[in-house]
């Protein structure tokens, strides 16, 4: 069965919600009748939670009120229809999409609060970088965007309907943000090596790269201890192995 439950963007405070089309296709009665029930009983529904509709195309070309129901006035409307078969199979499904998504959201925001000091370690490892500019901040951050999710922040954020000011780890899918929380962890380890952001950007993106790096070499006994040039090649590899033994 495709998908039954939806939220209008990706802001972490939406309300799932299903249409009055959809339990009309899904629970295999007319339109028109479900859209009577809910002015019928519009005064109970509107306890439920404010009642929304959105003009529609119909398949007869026309355009028709299509109501946006919460989780309870949907359950409400269908406890009302007549228990087939078909009825019984689109409760189940409808009550598992709506658990499905409200789990996804609690899990987003979860996660969200779980990242808010990790978050305040990107910014002040981008402030305390030796490369820093003002465009560093977003330069990092739209490149562990676009790894991610194959856009830069502004063009996700355009793609799942939210404003400009929200925070673009706030739309991300939880699968996505457990991408995003492995990436930024790489990239704060990048970031105090004091790679420049072209080395970082090649290291996101599975290339190797020369690196030079600072050995400290005691030149003797008693004497201070002197600083060598090393040029090293370092592959994708060595830095996951870097990160994982640093438990990073």
């Amino acid at each position: 069965m495709k998908e039954l439950v939806f939220v209008k963007s990706a802001m972490l405070d939406e309300v799932p919600f299903t249409t009055s089309l959809v339990i009309s296709e899904y629970a295999d009665i007319e339109h028109r009748a479900v859209s009577q029930m809910v002015r019928k009983y519009h005064d109970r529904l509107e306890g439920m939670g404010k009642v929304t509709f959105k003009m529609s195309p119909m398949a007869s070309g026309q355009k028709a009120k299509v109501y946006i129901l919460n989780e309870v006035q949907a359950t409400f409307l269908i406890t009302l229809l007549k228990n087939t078969n078909k009825v019984v199979d689109f409760k189940e499904e409808l009550s598992k999409q709506f658990f499905s998504m409200k789990q996804e959201l609690m899990k987003r925001q979860m996660y969200r609060e779980l990242e808010k000091p990790l978050r305040r370690t990107l910014t002040d490892s981008i402030k305390e970088w030796e490369h820093v500019n003002k465009w560093a901040y977003k330069l990092v951050t739209d490149l562990i965007c676009k790894k991610i999710t194959g856009m830069n922040t502004k063009q996700l954020k355009q793609a799942r309907n939210v404003s400009k000011g929200t925070s673009g780890t706030d739309i991300y899918t939880v699968e996505e943000f457990e991408q995003y929380q492995r990436l930024e962890h790489k990239v704060i380890a990048l970031l105090d090596m004091n790679m420049t952001y072209e080395q970082i950007k090649a290291v996101v993106n599975g290339e190797s790269i020369e690196f030079r790096l600072q050995v400290k070499e005691k030149v003797g006994r008693g004497l201070p201890v002197s600083k060598i040039q090393q040029v090293k090649r370092i592959s994708k590899t060595d830095i996951d192995n870097f990160l994982n033994e640093n438990k990073i």
